[in-house]
C-alpha cells in the first residue's frame, strides 16, 4: 500500500469514527439539544428567562418549564423554533438541523 492510499484510507476511518456517533447525537438524542439550545433560558432554576417569562404568562395553569408540559405538539415546538416568538429568536436549519429539530420535538412531546 503506497503512502498517499494508506493516509486516505486513515482519513475515512477517522472521519467515519467521529462523524458517525456525532450525526447518531444529532439525530437522535431530543434531550441533548434541549440542554444544549433551549434549557439556558427554559431550564430549571433562577436566571432562566425564558421560564421566567412562561410563569408569568400561565400564572400556574400550566407548567412553565417546557420539559414538565404534556400539551407540546411536535409541529408547535418546530414553528417555535423556526419562527422565534416575542423576545425568544428564531433558529436557523445551520444551528439547529432539521433532524435535531423533530428529535427535541419529539422529546418535548413523548409525554
Amino acid at each position: 500500500m503506497t503512502k498517499r492510499a494508506y493516509f486516505a484510507a486513515a482519513a475515512v476511518v477517522c472521519y467515519v469514527a467521529l462523524a458517525a456517533p456525532l450525526h447518531a447525537q444529532q439525530t437522535g438524542d431530543g434531550k441533548a439539544v434541549f440542554d444544549q439550545w433551549c434549557a439556558p433560558c427554559h431550564g430549571d432554576g433562577p436566571g432562566k428567562p425564558g421560564t421566567a417569562a412562561l410563569q408569568a404568562l400561565y400564572k400556574g395553569v400550566k407548567p412553565a418549564m417546557l420539559e414538565q408540559r404534556t400539551d407540546l405538539a411536535p409541529e408547535f415546538t418546530r414553528a417555535i423554533v423556526r419562527t422565534g416568538v416575542s423576545v425568544m429568536p428564531f433558529f436557523r436549519k445551520t444551528e439547529i438541523s432539521d433532524a435535531e429539530l423533530d428529535a427535541l420535538s419529539k422529546y418535548l412531546a413523548h409525554k
